[in-house]
């Protein structure tokens, strides 16, 4: 009986001094590569037409581990897109842009699976045509750009899908697209 006794006590004592258990950390970095469909909006509809990112890259921070459902993050992408059938396609069959965009925003997990996250990010858009985009018969233009999706940890990959509004805030064209990203992911 007293050795059971001093077991417990023994065990007990080890386990009260006994460090916390730490919680998993995911891979901070990711840097890959995102593709997808964009289409004007609103009187934009017309002037821009529809089409697709061939090309794009994009780089994001995000300080996450699996104990906390919520974190921070910052995305960086540069997009290379062609747009069928708009207005502004004047010299060229299609109208070609460049869009180079800053978003900061919240990761939620509101599930269960660790490596699963919904995003709401912000930011600002720098975006260049190859000819000019009425109404202001500009090529460059700045301004606001929002987006909402989902990011996903799968080995050491991350795969994201967003939706994207911008340009928000100016007298630029609007825009809204589908982007599918994979990235390679890392410290």
């Amino acid at each position: 009986m007293r050795r059971t006794l001093a077991a417990t006590a023994v065990l007990t004592a080890l386990a009260l001094h006994a460090p916390a258990a730490r919680a998993d950390e995911l891979p901070s970095g990711s840097i890959g590569l995102v593709f997808g469909v964009l289409s004007g909006t609103g009187a934009d509809a017309k002037r821009l037409g529809f089409g697709f990112y061939q090309f794009g890259m994009q780089a994001a921070w995000q300080a996450t581990n699996t104990d906390r459902r919520w974190g921070w993050s910052i995305r960086a992408a540069t997009m290379f897109g062609t747009l069928y059938n708009g207005t502004a396609a004047q010299i060229d069959s299609q109208l070609h842009t460049m869009q180079m965009d800053l978003l900061l925003g919240l990761r939620f997990r509101p599930w269960k699976t660790p490596t699963r996250y919904l995003t709401l990010r912000a930011g600002g858009e720098l975006l260049r045509a190859n000819e000019p985009i009425p109404p202001l018969m500009q090529r460059a233009f700045v301004g606001g750009i929002a987006s909402v999706g989902l990011d996903q940890y799968v080995g050491g990959f991350m795969f994201s899908v967003d939706v994207r509004y911008g340009l928000i805030g100016n007298d630029g064209p609007s825009a809204l697209a589908l982007l599918v990203g994979v990235g390679l992911t890392g410290p």
